[in-house]
């Protein structure tokens, strides 16, 4: 048996996002096959325990097409300084800034895969910040940086919003709060909200407006069956 979050927006009210850990049969194997009868049992479990209607996993193991175009490796990002584009996963790798280095600009321009693995990330010290398009960004609120990157993504591309429209919730199999932080399903989770609440346009406004926005807030934690007043992230 595994423990996987759900995440569920929330359209009114002080929190955001609500977070159900949920128990499921797991199976083992890292064969996309073994993954997807994961995700299957996952959904099972949280559709009979929190009475949830459709999911979706966020990932690139998902078995819908959508969940696989908004991996955080596969969904794109361009700015001003990035007019070619590059991936989520890139743009968060690459602009982290640790006490002996970064950012280290370069991972712009690889692989999603490669930029997640680059030795550096591991070799640098302690993560002390990010920057991005000449922008710093601090550690708190924890996950800001990463949804926002995420969000800005998402407002680039036309459609997301009719397309998800039918999931109640959002999962990502290769999240587990235990090692991990930043979680592209919370972080779709958290867009359907603002969406729904009129405010993505604090994506757009950039980060004083977005942590304005997302900070402050009641946290639905991904590690606990909880919810604590603090930061969203």
């Amino acid at each position: 048996m595994a423990t996987r979050p759900v995440f569920i927006p929330e359209f009114d009210g002080p929190l955001l996002v609500r977070t159900e850990n949920v128990e499921f049969k797991w199976s083992a194997g890292l064969a996309v096959a073994q993954k997807q009868r994961s995700i299957d049992a996952l959904h099972a479990s949280a559709q009979e325990q929190c009475g949830l209607g459709a999911i979706l996993e966020v990932s690139s193991k998902s078995r819908q097409t959508v969940g696989t175009q908004l991996s955080a490796f596969n969904l794109a990002i361009r700015t001003d300084a990035h007019p070619d584009g590059l991936s989520v996963e890139c743009a968060f790798q690459g602009s982290k800034v640790f006490e002996k280095g970064g950012p280290y600009c370069d991972i712009f321009a690889m692989t999603s895969r490669d930029a997640k693995r680059d030795a550096r990330l591991q070799h640098s010290g302690h993560l002390i910040g990010f920057r991005f398009d000449e922008v710093d960004w601090p550690l708190q609120p924890r996950t800001a940086f990463y949804d926002w990157l995420y969000l800005l993504a998402l407002s680039q591309h036309d459609g997301w919003l009719d397309r998800i429209a039918g999931y109640h919730a959002f999962t990502d199999i290769e999240f587990n709060p235990g090692r991990s932080i930043n979680c592209q399903a919370y972080a779709l989770a958290l867009y359907a909200s603002l969406a729904a609440r009129g405010q993505l346009e604090a994506v757009a406004q950039g980060r004083d407006a977005f942590i304005g926005v997302v900070g402050g807030r009641p946290v639905s934690h991904t590690a606990q069956d909880s919810i604590q007043q603090g930061s969203l992230f």
